[in-house]
């Protein structure tokens, strides 16, 4: 699976890292890919010394960790056209690759029992989530390079003319 723009598979392996990635994409029925494995796909890398079952496996997974990539990307990309954006990106900020590092992982860790309260992927998510938010009503800039200016603008002021002037008042208190 090729790389996205905000965050490749080597990125994945990197953080969270293979055994993580390993645990939370066994398929149903398989045991889960080996990570030292799983690790070397995620990197491009020579895979010929490996058993050929266990390799079909590691490559399932990735296919599995692609999907979320793509789904995280996809998600992004949204946000970024809700604001304007032209796509794709010229530079592509480092934000990006951490909000979808921490979509991936949410997506990946669905079936996971915690207490969503207290769990740091879920948190990871629903802060990528505000952000993304945030950046798609202009309340966040990603930098210089925003095609709107942000929402709001100076105060604007309306009200009815002055009740007393200094000509109105002159006489007061003589």
């Amino acid at each position: 699976m090729a790389a996205t723009g905000y965050i490749s598979l080597t990125e994945l392996a990197d953080r969270p890292g293979a055994v993580e990635l390993s645990q939370v994409t066994q398929l149903p029925g398989k045991s889960p890919a080996r990570p030292e494995l799983l690790d070397a796909v995620l990197r491009g890398e020579e895979t010929t010394s490996w058993p050929p079952a266990e390799v079909a496996v590691a490559l399932e997974v990735v296919e599995r960790i692609g999907g979320a990539v793509e789904e995280a990307q996809n998600l992004i990309d949204g946000y970024l056209r809700q604001r304007g954006y032209t796509l794709p990106l010229v530079k592509v900020h480092s934000i990006l690759g951490s909000w979808a590092r921490s979509v991936v992982r949410y997506k990946l860790h669905q079936h996971r029992i915690s207490d969503e309260r207290t769990d740091p992927i879920v948190r990871d998510y629903r802060d990528a989530m505000k952000l993304m938010e945030q950046l798609a009503s202009g309340k966040f800039s990603l930098g210089a390079t925003d095609t709107q200016k942000p929402a709001g603008g100076p105060p604007m002021v309306d009200g009815p003319g002055r009740t007393f002037s200094m000509d109105s008042l002159r006489d007061y208190g003589k």
